[in-house]
């Protein structure tokens, strides 16, 4: 597949500018303000896959932000591939520890630094040029249906009703998806597992006002220091989750399946060194890749109350917020794991604080099987284009509608990302090496090809 290579030789600066038109909509779906920016990016991706080759090539409204849906089908005969992607992005703050503005993206060191330029903008274009390439030399070997939706990082809300509602117009074969990473180009592999996540913020309320914390101090409780004494209470010393029930559902991996992912080539001195920690933490009796990817784990994703600002003021504030992310493993339940959180919050809460607990969103763990044509298609793509065949990994993170599209839809999904550890997604200085880019365009043809040839022999 020669002209695959010349093809994107030939039209990569082109590519790259494209992208970059994406790029510069500030489309951060959780804040209101950029509301015309959701619009705005939906309409770039309609346009983009009509200029690529899609027949058909619209947007859906929904209660939230819109899905662009485009399709060419060359015979009804033949198998579809469905691309999901989103064009939503994480918001940028703190945004003075950007190198570059966040939307204004710069090729430096080999790589594109901006919101979105990996997570998941980058990625996703990807397919939209791999599917022009196909479209234009005449070598799209199957049909294609594309769902872009702008709601992935505020949890999908409305994509589940979407595909509930066009069911028979997103009927396919495989779903194709590329949000996720791979451990580099030289050591290539698969994400066959994704965490659940359930995601809560919490509020607690002490006094009716701010107090001077000189006059009130010692005698009022603070929501700020009651709130840190209840989050440190969730785990124990030993990592584990000290919620009652949290692990009722974790289904154990067996040995054999723990040397298996310990197969997979991992440098923990690097690792640190790159993340600039003198230590590593987590649950007790488990590597690091385990704790990431067999595991479930809590954090605290954001942590606010009083004054903040520069200076001094000296205040006993009235509230104390947080928002805290549990990241689930295969059995887990999103839902009931945000019931019993919340139980356990309210139970130790202190009769000085009145508590709200608020489930804001979450989704179900996803495992992929490694024997269905649709993944052995994408291992065989891979093994083509990177020369060596990869290797499947469970990844820490969470697409919380993969596992909504299998109950609605009826098809498996595929996680062909190309995303390294180092691209800094969801943090300042996001990147995307030019090389990933590319070698994604590169691969998904060999995917549709292989898939095609290997769905006709089913």
């Amino acid at each position: 597949m020669e002209h695959v290579k010349q093809y994107i030789e030939e039209h990569k600066d082109r590519f790259l500018q494209e992208l970059f038109g994406l790029i510069r909509i500030p489309s951060v779906s959780s804040v209101a303000e950029h509301k015309e920016d959701m619009i705005k990016a939906a309409e770039y991706w309609r346009k983009s896959l009509r200029e690529a080759g899609c027949d058909k090539s619209e947007l859906f409204s929904t209660n939230g932000n819109p899905i662009v849906y485009g399709e060419k089908i060359i015979d009804p005969a033949l198998p579809t591939i469905l691309v999901y992607g989103h064009y939503d992005v994480m918001p940028v703050d703190p945004v003075e520890l950007w190198i570059s503005q966040p939307f204004k993206p710069e090729v430096r060191e080999g790589k594109i630094f901006a919101r979105g330029a990996d997570d998941d903008k980058g990625q996703a274009f990807m397919h939209a040029k791999a599917f022009e390439l196909m479209v234009r030399t005449h070598t799209l070997p199957c049909n294609v249906k594309f769902m872009i939706e702008g709601e992935e990082e505020v949890g999908s809300m409305n994509i589940a009703p979407f595909c509930t509602q066009h069911r028979e117009m997103l009927k396919s074969d495989i779903i194709l998806v590329s949000d996720t990473g791979m451990i580099a180009l030289d050591t290539p592999s698969i994400t066959v597992g994704l965490r659940g996540l359930a995601y809560m913020q919490v509020e607690l309320t002490g006094p009716n006002v701010d107090l001077h914390s000189g006059i009130f101090g010692g005698a009022v409780a603070n929501p700020i220091n009651a709130l840190a004494k209840m989050i440190a209470s969730l785990t124990d010393e030993n990592g584990h989750i000290a919620i009652p029930g949290f692990y009722d559902d974790v289904i154990e991996i067996t040995r054999q399946e723990r040397d298996e992912m310990a197969k997979a080539p991992f440098d923990e001195e690097n690792y640190m060194k790159s993340l600039d920690v003198d230590e590593l933490y987590g649950e007790a009796g488990y590597t690091t890749k385990e704790r990431t990817g067999i595991r479930p784990a809590l954090d605290v994703n954001g942590i606010w109350g009083g004054y903040t600002a520069e200076g001094t003021k000296t205040v006993l504030p009235s509230k104390a917020y947080a928002k805290i992310s549990m990241r689930l493993v295969p059995n887990q339940d999103f839902v009931k794991i945000g019931e019993l959180f919340e139980k356990h919050f309210m139970s130790v809460a202190p009769k000085s604080m009145k508590v709200k607990v608020l489930s804001l969103h979450g989704g179900q763990a996803y495992v992929s099987p490694i024997d269905t044509i649709g993944y052995l298609a994408a291992s065989k793509a891979v093994e083509a284009v990177l020369g060596k065949k990869p290797i499947p990994v469970r990844s820490g993170g969470s697409i919380p509608i993969i596992t909504q599209f299998e109950e609605i839809l009826g098809v498996k999904t595929i996680l062909l990302g190309f995303g390294l550890e180092s691209d800094a997604i969801h943090s300042p200085n996001e990147n995307y090496p030019l090389d990933n880019f590319y070698k994604g365009i590169e691969t998904i043809p060999y995917f549709y090809k292989f898939f095609t040839e290997m769905w006709k022999r089913k």
